[in-house]
């Protein structure tokens, strides 16, 4: 195997974000530096981030990265879940490749982290589900513009209990070079009010670590989410919701929006 076929090249730049490494890396720092929330004291040990096309939704997850900023050479591992939107998919799928790529560098993985999943019967290696996810890449500039040196844990959830998440979690959980981070939008394609009054209802079953509140109409990512609240429960961590809007806010019409928050988790 050639080293071209060990990385996942952009599936999604062009489309969901600039394909021009200099024009990406241009877009990532406006974002960042037109978000209106304060980077904290308090370093983020998991987030939660919307991963729609860069227009729409992020100006939401900049709030979140901005918050790493503070701690960029501390983070060394990211580990990244994501739903599957084009895969059937039974349990979560890991990458048999050696790094991910996008328009502003190559990220490698952690092939012995990723090993240790082999542990766990619902987690298999399953390239296909990687290969057109946009979940997990839209994220990976941000982490490029703002970590100094990282490895990549990218895991693609498909139908699997939420303990079982949680599970894998807590075996990836280490310490404050880690970082959780879980990819998902919110409601699909209501009208403005009703989105909100949904997203709204989703934020506060977040805040108020119930995942058996949280419904798969409203987060696409609920797996990931709902895995996270349960070991963040476990862990007594605190969440800070950053921000809460929809397309409608951002760049769409307001008939059929799609909504977008973002969380951060951190030690009491």
């Amino acid at each position: 195997m050639n080293l071209q076929t060990e990385i996942r090249e952009p599936a999604v730049a062009g489309s969901f974000y600039p394909d021009d490494s200099a024009e990406l890396d241009s877009a990532v720092q406006a974002y960042l530096n037109n978000c209106d929330v304060k980077a904290t004291d308090k370093q983020p040990l998991a987030m939660i981030v919307p991963h729609a096309g860069y227009m729409y939704s992020a100006p939401i997850a900049a709030s979140a990265y901005k918050q790493l900023i503070p701690f960029a050479e501390q983070i060394s591992k990211v580990v990244l879940l994501g739903p599957s939107h084009r895969t059937p998919l039974l349990g979560i799928a890991t990458s048999s490749l050696n790094a991910f790529q996008t328009p502003l560098g190559i990220i490698p993985l952690d092939k012995k982290t990723i090993e240790q999943l082999n542990q766990f019967p619902y987690v298999q290696t399953y390239d296909e589900a990687h290969n057109q996810e946009h979940s997990l890449e839209v994220q990976l500039p941000f982490l490029q513009k703002i970590l100094t040196n990282f490895t990549l844990v990218p895991l693609v959830i498909g139908q699997i209990d939420d303990q079982q998440v949680s599970d894998v979690i807590e075996s990836l959980w280490q310490d404050e070079h880690t970082l959780i981070l879980i990819s998902s939008d919110l409601s699909h394609y209501l009208d403005y009010d009703k989105a909100k009054r949904c997203d709204q209802a989703t934020c506060q079953s977040i805040e108020a670590f119930n995942p058996q509140n949280i419904h798969y109409e409203q987060a696409c990512g609920r797996s990931g989410i709902a895995g996270m609240l349960l070991s963040a429960k476990k862990h007594h961590l605190q969440i800070q919701t950053l921000d809460l809007r929809n397309s409608g806010d951002t760049a769409g019409t307001r008939d059929r929006v799609v909504g977008y928050g973002a969380w951060t988790f951190f030690s009491e």
